[in-house]
């Protein structure tokens, strides 16, 4: 049978490297004889491996990563860049109060800088005063929380604001207290708020307050505020009908916090009347009722005590009064 045979260039007969290794048994030459076996082995020892075999093992190729997540990395920068901003600001800030602090331009030249607002009967002349040492002072110099705790010390001051106006003002506002009552203290009339602080009373006013008994120069802030709020009971409770009862009355004395005397005047002069310590509407108005009553059978009345209903006790004490 006829082979096919394949001529390179060079005019030699070529035959596929597969055709070689998986030739016929007939073109084994004759003389090989027994050993032809041998042969057959070693060809098929020489046949190529699977393709398998030449299969490379895929390698995990390695990706680069910095030394951050991309996120943190982000919030970074944007903490760096607001640092930077914030530190810039610090250092304006700083160089703008030193500059400040040694201008001329802010300078408290006078009292006339000093900016008052909410003084009624605190004067100016008391405010200038607490300020004295700060003329031609740098504003920014000027202890504003020392000034502000000097002036609430005045007693018509409850609370204070001073601020700084610049370049080189100052602006004090105060809010005064609001005086209910006199207060008889000692051989002086005094005014005093419903904290029981008591002040002077202003040259040229009058209030329309009835004068309270009781205190004492020596008694402490909250032993003074707790009959000032006995005080105020008593004319809530008297004002609570809608009769303005308050009106009639001419002296509170606190002094027996268990019996509330008021001293209040009618048509045949000042009666005392005892009190005690509730129920000031109704026994008032009692009182008020049975006035006449109790004149006619006491021309001489002095002072009516109505702390034991319904009987009414007449001049159970000598009064003893003082004039405001």
């Amino acid at each position: 049978m006829a082979r096919k045979a394949d001529f390179g260039e060079d005019g030699l007969v070529s035959r596929p490297r597969s055709a070689a290794l998986r030739a016929d048994p007939g073109d084994i030459p004759s003389d090989v004889g027994a050993g032809g076996e041998e042969l057959d082995a070693r060809l098929m020892d020489l046949e190529p491996p699977t393709e398998t075999q030449y299969l490379r093992v895929q390698k995990p190729v390695p990706v680069r990563r910095g030394p951050l997540p991309r996120k943190a990395a982000s919030r970074l920068k944007h903490l760096l860049v607001v640092l930077l901003v914030v530190g810039a600001a610090v250092m304006i800030a700083v160089a703008a109060s030193q500059h400040g602090r040694r201008s001329w331009r802010f300078r408290l030249d006078s009292s006339d800088d000093i900016q008052l607002a909410g003084n009624r009967n605190v004067s100016r002349a008391q405010i200038v005063e607490v300020f004295g040492a700060d003329i031609s002072r740098n504003v920014f110099l000027i202890p504003l929380d020392d000034r502000k705790r000097q002036l609430e010390r005045i007693p018509w001051v409850e609370s204070a604001t001073v601020m700084r106006l610049l370049p080189h003002r100052l602006s004090v506002e105060l809010r005064e207290r609001v005086p209910v009552a006199y207060v008889q203290l000692g051989t002086e009339i005094k005014v005093g708020d419903r904290e029981g602080v008591l002040m002077d009373t202003p040259a040229g006013v009058h209030y329309s307050f009835p004068v309270l008994l009781g205190f004492n120069a020596t008694d402490p802030p909250p032993a003074r505020a707790v009959r000032m709020q006995q005080y105020l009971a008593v004319i809530r409770d008297l004002d609570s009908g809608g009769g303005n009862y308050s009106r009639d009355l001419n002296e509170v004395d606190l002094g027996d916090p268990e019996d509330v005397k008021i001293l209040v005047a009618d048509l045949e002069g000042e009666v005392l009347i005892h009190l005690g310590s509730s129920s000031f509407l109704e026994r008032y108005k009692f009182y008020v009722a049975h006035a006449q009553e109790i004149h006619r059978q006491s021309p001489k009345l002095d002072s009516v005590d109505l702390r034991y209903e319904p009987q009414v006790i007449v001049n159970p004490d000598t009064r003893v009064r003082s004039e405001p």
